[in-house]
């Protein structure tokens, strides 16, 4: 079966649609931070909760989150149909490189390529005006000069790993709408 990720900044939409595409295809539905012991604890580190925490012992954490991800839900999922994945290997590229690409490759080394990546690419402004208007905490990565950096990388890492980029800056249909025939292309290949 296949894994398919949607990545993007936070305020792009990867969940809205992940959650929609998910529906849609009767895909298992999951998220990065995952639901379980790691992806909790880094959910309360970016939310600020655990104080200063060193940008090598997240990236550290997300890659053991991913492998404990895989073979905890994704694996066992893939063996009973498709995946649609908010986030992924993607997003520790992205959000981690400050420590170094090299490295955060290394540890994400052993995480299963996906076989569709897409990146929901969104304007800075539209970004945060939707993360504004949802509300919520600010988190560890909310500032708009860490935005600006991660909506370049995303473009540079899409770009360079071959995933397709889809306009993010519309309506949640029209994008939804993009999102169906690419999904389904992955799905009805071998």
């Amino acid at each position: 079966m296949k894994l398919i990720v949607l990545e993007g900044v936070d305020g792009a939409g990867t969940t809205t649609q992940a959650l929609r595409l998910a529906t849609h295809f009767g895909a298992h539905l999951t998220r990065e931070p995952s639901d379980g012991p790691i992806g909790k604890e880094l959910r309360a580190i970016l939310r600020g909760e655990r104080g200063p925490v060193d940008e090598s012992a997240v990236a550290l954490l997300f890659a053991a989150d991913r492998l404990d991800h895989w073979h905890r839900e994704i694996a066992p999922a893939l063996a009973r149909g498709p995946v649609v994945s908010d986030r992924y290997v993607m997003s520790s590229l992205v959000y981690q490189a400050p420590v170094g690409e090299a490295f955060v490759t290394a540890i994400n080394g052993r995480a299963p390529s996906p076989h569709l990546t897409i990146l929901l690419d969104v304007e800075v402004a539209v970004a945060e005006k939707r993360r504004l208007q949802r509300g919520g905490p600010v988190e560890r990565y909310d500032d708009r000069v860490t935005q600006e950096r991660l909506t370049a990388a995303y473009r540079q890492a899409a770009r360079a790993g071959g995933a397709v980029i889809v306009d993010g800056n519309r309506d949640a249909e029209s994008v939804f709408a993009d999102l169906v025939p690419l999904v389904q292309s992955c799905l009805d290949r071998p």
